[in-house]
């Protein structure tokens, strides 16, 4: 088929195969170290034909983390961990970011250390159960963070850029989407904060930017990436004035010459959308990377017209390790198995067989 989606793209310095992206995929595979394993280097050298990969969330220290098994980026087993991967990845021509990731409210006190309570822009418990080692249990009310501490998790997010360079990878996401702490702080439904990082938007903002100005330090603005979430409700997160809020947050990203700025355009729990992401994409002139029920044929369209410049792709990466050549020869997908998708081994991880596999 022919399509500018398999065309290659040129991503600031980086020349891409093409403009397919594996989504940030968080499947709980790591070590009780939060460590990379042999089996997730492994999953992700089977995909290494998309243009880009964005690793899973990778809490960028001991406080960051919300749930069991997720990779970490916080000291030096985590490079050395990290570093086969970047390799295994590097080896078969392909790029990878990390995806760096501190939860907040959305964390329980059993994953961090000294069972602390986890911290929030505000002292607003969300709906639901934390995943623990022990299995769901509800969550608890954060604490909200004291104005001199947040540098504290400033540094952390540089921290982690510094340990993801000497690891290898191509670049950095910075993870503000999905009601994780820099969402928290991002959107008003949970920042009801009365100092300098609450209140209006410039505020709300001002976290997101004090991290950009950290992160920049050790990566150039060009390869760093930052993941927004204008509407989705996932982790009990909301907004009173989506559209206003977040094509400012956008307009002001785009003063800093980043390497893509990744959109999850609508709700992942209701499937819908109700904001005009073509007004938000206005806003940005750089590399706009759309994600959220893309297909083939909505990619291409996308793609063709120009509305969008990459698209991410979550479920059909994890069950096509060679997506790019099914969708590109429109041939059939493997079927994802839901009950794989967070933890366990082997079985609906590295076990998707290529299309060559299946040809007799």
């Amino acid at each position: 088929m022919s399509s500018e989606l398999f065309a290659p793209f040129q991503l600031s310095d980086l020349r891409l195969a093409n403009r397919m992206v594996m989504a940030p995929l968080t499947r709980n595979r790591a070590d009780k170290k939060n460590n990379v394993t042999s089996m997730m280097v492994k999953y992700y050298q089977q995909r290494s034909s998309a243009g880009l990969i964005i690793s899973e969330s990778a809490p960028i220290s001991a406080e960051a983390i919300g749930y069991p098994g997720t990779p970490g980026i916080f000291n030096e087993d985590h490079v050395s961990a990290w570093e086969k991967t970047t390799q295994a990845v590097h080896a078969q021509g392909g790029h990878i970011f990390i995806q760096l990731q501190y939860c907040g409210r959305i964390s329980h006190p059993s994953l961090l250390p000294n069972n602390a309570v986890p911290v929030a822009p505000s002292a607003i418990k969300p709906v639901g159960h934390a995943i623990t080692f022990s299995g769901h249990q509800d969550y608890v009310e954060p604490r909200p963070l004291d104005t001199t501490e947040i540098a504290s998790i400033v540094q952390q997010f540089k921290s982690g850029a510094v340990m993801a360079k000497k690891a290898g990878f191509d670049g950095i996401e910075v993870h503000g989407a999905n009601g994780y702490i820099i969402d928290q702080f991002l959107r008003d439904g949970s920042n009801k904060r009365q100092d300098r990082y609450g209140g209006n938007i410039e505020n709300r903002m001002r976290f997101l930017n004090e991290i950009l100005d950290a992160v920049c330090e050790v990566w150039p603005a060009n390869r760093v990436g930052v993941r927004l979430t204008p509407e989705n409700s996932f982790n009990s997160m909301s907004d009173s004035a989506p559209q206003v809020h977040f094509e400012y947050i956008v307009s002001q990203l785009d003063n800093r010459h980043l390497a893509y700025i990744h959109v999850l355009e609508g709700d992942m729990l209701s499937k819908s959308s109700s904001l005009d992401y073509s007004a938000i994409r206005t806003k940005y002139s750089g590399t706009y990377m759309a994600n959220n029920g893309y297909d083939l044929q909505k990619a291409n369209t996308a793609i063709n017209s120009k509305e969008v410049d990459l698209v991410a792709f979550g479920t059909p990466f994890l069950a096509n390790p060679d997506l790019v050549y099914r969708y590109k020869e429109n041939l059939g997908l493997n079927d994802a198995d839901p009950a794989t998708f967070y933890g366990g081994d082997e079985k609906g991880y590295t076990d998707y067989p290529f299309y060559s596999d299946t040809v007799s």
